[in-house]
């Protein structure tokens, strides 16, 4: 009986000990956390202390600092400070510098630490449950965007976030611009899940940075994918996503995919620009119909203006001299001979029935004799 008495008693001084020190630590702990994704703490009038490993902030971006910008570091404790300590909204000026003082990835993580903070600050204390404006979050991916945090960027698509952030494809559009700039077609994917995820609606502007990655990285399979999604959302598409739609198909060779890319366009009700008018005379060539083709090139001559019609030179010296090799690198290779034969002389014949009804070009037939691409 002794024993178990000592074994109650020695229970419940640990169950005392646990609780004292828990409540001990709960105490010491600020009213709105540090960084929550970063090793800092706010000790009074201490200054900041970082502390996070390297690995904490991979982002896939080279020589990230080790540091943040002394500007950010500063604005941090400030606004930091103004609401744990001042118990007050710091200015509005503050986040807004922070912002656009952001360089390095560590700078972000300080940033959107603070984000998390104000907004607790704003439902606990003003009793304001909006987000933030969605100009200072379009700025927030933008400063993602330029400090390499990408990872930090694409948390600002979501609906639901902890930082007061309000997605939009305004924001999506910065990540996507991103990724056609070093042709990222893994980021585009990232990106156009997350709209779809958080319900975010695709507007003509996106469908043409979507397609102009696609083309850019050769993915005819992609950019058919997001087609039909933005089709199927009724997203009216602009002249220019036609005019890489339809070009990257008449690059491939794909008459059947052209034909009903040409019909979403006429149907729109938009009128033909060099780029589509030249695409669908590809498409005419690639079907055997030269004179066809001759018949578009004089209807883009009568109809556009005279600076679009300064650049028909280029593109039909382009069609003669770059287009056949294009074509025949995305066909089986039994049938390239035949279609390197029929592309030489049905070109030939359009370019001569153009000279002869006095259109003005001077046209280099000599690449019509290359050999590159075709089985001897």
């Amino acid at each position: 009986m002794q024993v178990v008495s000592n074994a109650r008693r020695l229970s419940r001084l640990l169950q005392s000990q646990i609780f004292l020190s828990s409540h001990f630590r709960s105490t010491k702990e600020p009213i709105l956390s540090g960084l929550a994704q970063c090793n800092y703490h706010q000790v009074k009038s201490e200054p900041l202390i970082f502390s996070a490993s390297k690995a904490l902030y991979s982002s896939g971006v080279d020589n990230v600092e080790g540091t943040p910008t002394d500007a950010v570091k500063d604005l941090y404790d400030k606004m930091l400070e103004s609401v744990n300590v001042k118990r007050s909204m710091p200015p509005n000026a503050w986040l807004w510098s922070m912002i656009a003082n952001c360089k390095h990835h560590h700078d972000i993580c300080l940033l959107f630490d603070i984000l998390q903070n104000l907004r607790r600050f704003r439902l606990s204390n003003l009793r304001i449950h909006d987000n933030f404006n969605c100009n200072l979050c379009r700025e927030v991916t933008k400063a993602c965007v330029h400090a390499g945090a990408l990872d930090f960027g694409k948390k600002a698509l979501w609906k639901h976030n902890v930082y007061g952030l309000a997605p939009s494809v305004a924001s999506a559009h910065h990540l996507l611009l991103f990724a056609k700039k070093n042709s990222d077609t893994k980021l585009l994917e990232e990106v156009m899940k997350l709209l779809k995820r958080n319900d975010l609606p695709l507007q003509p502007g996106t469908a043409d940075i979507v397609f102009s990655i696609c083309y850019n990285s050769d993915e005819w399979e992609l950019i058919n994918k997001y087609a039909k999604r933005f089709v199927m959302a009724g997203v009216k598409l602009r002249q220019t996503s036609f005019e890489t739609w339809m070009k990257f198909a008449a690059k491939r060779g794909d008459t059947e995919s052209l034909w009903k890319i040409e019909k979403l366009r006429s149907d729109s009700s938009k009128p033909h620009t060099l780029a589509t008018g030249f695409s669908c005379a590809k498409g005419l060539l690639l079907e055997r119909k030269p004179s066809d083709a001759v018949a578009i090139i004089q209807v883009l001559n009568q109809t556009l203006s005279d600076a679009k019609k300064s650049g028909m030179k280029d593109e039909l010296q382009k069609l003669v001299s770059e287009w056949p090799l294009e074509v025949l690198k995305h066909k089986q290779e039994e049938e390239r001979k035949t279609l390197a034969a029929s592309l030489k002389s049905d070109i030939l014949a359009m370019v001569n029935n153009l000279l002869d009804m006095g259109f003005e070009a001077n046209v280099s037939l000599e690449d019509l004799n290359r050999r590159e691409g075709v089985p001897q």
